[in-house]
This record gives structure tokens, sequence and C-alpha cells, in this order.
């Protein structure tokens, strides 16, 4: 019988947060012109999204609020009435769905970027992640998270990887779970477990990138993460939407992405 540990209950909420604009009249105005963009967004975007969220800011004076968390846990608030102006998923399959079910803008769903797995771990173990996957055979790694398949695309990729690289029967006993991809990552990164498969666009940013190293995992081990995003039909800012999903497209948005470690769709073949 399957059997995989989940973690310690811990706060599960999404993080929700707002970048502060300077209390100047005229920034004031440019809120009250374009209102407030609630956004919500897949944990594997929550540093750059972050990022891009400021940059809007700045350049629009509207005033931009991201949620993030797992793209399934999103999917079923949404459906269940969540007032999110704009959707972006780490599975663009999610967004796909909403069309269908008429819960989304028709048309607007749009492939942002494309994700990667890598094999995480903090710089004081001694694993030599240069072998792969394959050293997870390892007896003294206890521990290994991974977002949860359930409703996390990046676990569902992390489960394919392991069952392709031959060895999920040998480690399935030893992985816990994370909600999503970022508490993964945290997992991992506060030495909670000894190992962890988490999104490149985390293993690249602080504290992951400062305090562990990676490998990457082939590709061809796992389906390609293709992250889509959309607008809500029931969005209390469409135009708002529109125009923050359009700045994904910008130049600087998507050097961004890039520098984040997402694979931009038209970029892919280059």
């Amino acid at each position: 019988m399957r059997r995989i540990r989940r973690a310690a209950p811990i706060l599960l909420a999404a993080l929700a947060w707002t970048v502060p604009l300077p209390a100047s009249g005229a920034s004031q105005a440019a809120r009250n012109s374009c209102g407030t963009i609630t956004v919500a967004a897949a944990s594997d975007l929550s540093n750059a999204m972050k990022e891009i969220a400021a940059n809007y800011e700045k350049a629009t004076g509207c005033a931009v609020r991201v949620s993030t968390g797992s793209s399934g846990n999103f999917l079923s608030q949404i459906e269940n009435g969540a007032p999110f102006d704009v959707f972006f998923s780490a599975d663009i399959a999610y967004p796909k769905k909403l069309e269908t079910e008429g819960l989304a803008a028709p048309g607007s769903t749009v492939l942002y970027a494309v994700g990667k797995i890598v094999l995480w771990v903090r710089n004081d173990s001694r694993l030599d992640i240069a072998k792969g996957l394959a050293v997870l055979r390892d007896p003294s790694i206890q521990k290994i998270a991974i977002a949860n398949p359930q409703h996390a695309p990046y676990g569902r990729a992390a489960e394919q990887a392991l069952r392709g690289a031959g060895i999920y029967d040998v480690v399935k006993d030893r992985l816990v779970l994370g909600e999503n991809i970022a508490q993964a990552a945290q997992f991992a990164e506060s030495g909670n477990a000894n190992a962890g498969i988490v999104a490149l666009s985390l293993a690249q940013s602080p504290p992951l990138k400062d305090e562990g190293r990676y490998a990457a995992i082939p590709e061809s081990l796992y389906t390609r993460i293709e992250q889509g995003a959309v607008v809500l039909r029931a969005a209390p800012n469409p135009q708002g939407a529109r125009a923050f999903l359009d700045y994904f497209k910008s130049p600087e948005a998507v050097a961004l992405l890039a520098r984040y470690g997402f694979v931009l769709p038209e970029n892919e073949k280059k």
C-alpha cells in the first residue's frame, strides 16, 4: 500500500501582501484611477511576482495585492467564489478549466512561462547531487521534501521524476509533503528534510540561493510544466487584471522572469 508521510501541520494560509507606494497626492490619485488588482499566484512565482508587482505599482500607481499558494487550492477557491482578478497558475490546465466552466474571461488564458524542477540540498550536506536523483537512494537520507502532488503541479512533476528515475518505490516512505512548492522548499532549507525537489525559480532566489546548491533534473523525466494565467470572469477589476496580465509580456517583466529561471515560451528553441 502506498504510504507517504505528511509533514507536521503548520500555518498553511496563502501569503498575501501589498507593495506600498509613496503617500504622495499624485500616487494616491493614480491608485484611485485604476483601483486595486487582486492576484492569485502559484508559490513558485513568489519572489518574481513580488518584484514584478512592485515595478508595476511604481510605473502605474496601481495597487497590486498578491496571494501565493498552491495552484490546485486556488482553483478550488476560485470555483467557490474567491474574488480574485487574475490567476497565475503553475499548470495552464487550471486556467483552461476555469474558462471551460465559464469562470474566466473567454480567450484570456495565456502561457506566460515554463517551469523547471531541481534537486536542492543545504550547503552543509555531504550528498553528491551531481549524481542526480540516484543519490536519494542513500539510506542516510531520512526525509525528502516535495510539494503535494494532489494539488501542486511542481509536486506532480517531482513524483513523475522520481518514478521516471526508477527510485520512487525506494524513497516513497521518506517523502514529506509541503502544501505548495514554497513550503517544500522551506522544509529543505530549514533542515527538516535532507533534500528537496523544488522549483528552479526558488533555488535561484534567497534564501535557497545563499544556503544551498542544486542540480538540474532531466526534463525528460517529467511533463513540461506549462504555466498559465487567466482573467477571472467575476473579477472586481477586470480592466486592471488585463493590464497587469499584459505587463507580463513587457521586456522588463520577461527579463525578470528569465532571471528567476523561468523559460519564456518564445525562447525555448533559441
